[in-house]
């Protein structure tokens, strides 16, 4: 049984595991995603998310305890400045963590981190999926579809009758039209 066993310790004492997950930190606010293994990625989203969340309220008590957690002030300013107006309507759960496979050497199953708000094809995909509709497996769509194609060629025939008709140049109207008149 794990019963009090909450932190993986990650084979380093604590010294190093906090200097690591400091460093890592640091770079995930700096460049926005890393690559490292599933294990320091889960414990690193424990170290950074509390953070974000500090990073929302901008005062000089909450900049001293980011930076007594980053050792780096120029990633203190990017995260108070950057991040947090970035983050600043979500509720939780800054990032995302993405596994990529197992590494060669050591089969260390390794994935990327990134900071949720700053993946712009995830941003796209998730807009994209929102405005689809919702379909049923039954088979009502039957109707609907047939009368979708009527519905669409009598909007093109009304669109090229108002083209025509609301030229008033000749040079305007289309060759269509001359034609016919």
């Amino acid at each position: 049984m794990r019963h009090n066993k909450k932190i993986n310790h990650l084979g380093r004492t604590y010294s190093h595991r906090e200097a690591m997950l400091s460093n890592m930190a640091t770079s995930l606010i700096k460049h926005k995603r890393i690559f490292t293994t599933l294990a320091k990625a889960k414990e690193l989203r424990k170290f950074v998310e509390p953070l974000i969340s500090k990073s929302k309220d901008d005062t000089t008590h909450s900049r001293r305890l980011a930076f007594a957690e980053l050792r780096d002030k120029y990633a203190v300013t990017e995260l108070f400045q950057e991040v947090a107006q970035k983050v600043g309507d979500r509720p939780g759960g800054y990032t995302r963590i993405i596994k990529t496979g197992n590494r060669l050497g050591d089969n260390a199953e390794t994935c990327f981190i990134e900071l949720v708000d700053y993946n712009e094809l995830m941003l796209k995909e998730g807009k994209k999926v929102a405005a689809k509709t919702r379909r049923s497996r039954r088979g009502g769509g039957s109707a609907g579809a047939a009368s979708a194609p009527v519905a669409k060629a009598a909007v093109e025939d009304e669109t090229d009758e108002t083209d025509a008709t609301d030229a008033t140049d000749v040079s305007e109207v289309p060759e269509e039209v001359k034609t016919e008149e």
